[in-house]
């Protein structure tokens, strides 16, 4: 079930925006958890996964396994990422930079993504 979006969250997700960099409230944030689609909730990346890359967009060097499609972006330069399931535009996957070991950036906007925190159990929450 799709989540009802705002006009900048269509903007970015439905019409592959962008938001600015360094004004996504998930760029310097480094909470333990998971981040989900902030269209159908499908879980996109978990938060060890993630890391500062200095780009201006949170940054994964690695997707939760059959959650992220890849497809060539119209640019023809780039490649794009989309949630797995609802196919919601997430940003951009560059390789090539040595960022991590794992030599990938997965840069996605902030807006196309809710945080879900994780506690001692391993549960998640979505942030209030």
């Amino acid at each position: 079930m799709n989540k009802e979006l705002n006009e900048f969250e269509r903007f970015v997700i439905e019409n592959k925006g962008t938001e600015r960099p360094y004004t996504g409230e998930y760029n310097e944030h480094f909470s333990p958890g998971r981040y989900v689609c902030k269209r159908c909730s499908a879980p996109l990346y978990s938060s060890e996964h993630k890391f500062e890359s200095h780009c201006g967009w949170p940054a994964f060097d690695d997707e939760i396994p059959g959650a992220v499609e890849r497809v060539p972006d119209a640019d023809s330069r780039r490649t794009e990422i989309v949630c797995a399931n609802c196919k919601a535009h997430l940003g951009h996957v560059f390789e090539g930079e040595y960022l991590t070991e794992k030599n990938l950036r997965h840069c996605v906007n902030s807006v196309s993504m809710v945080f879900e925190s994780a506690d001692e159990r391993g549960n998640y929450h979505k942030a209030e």
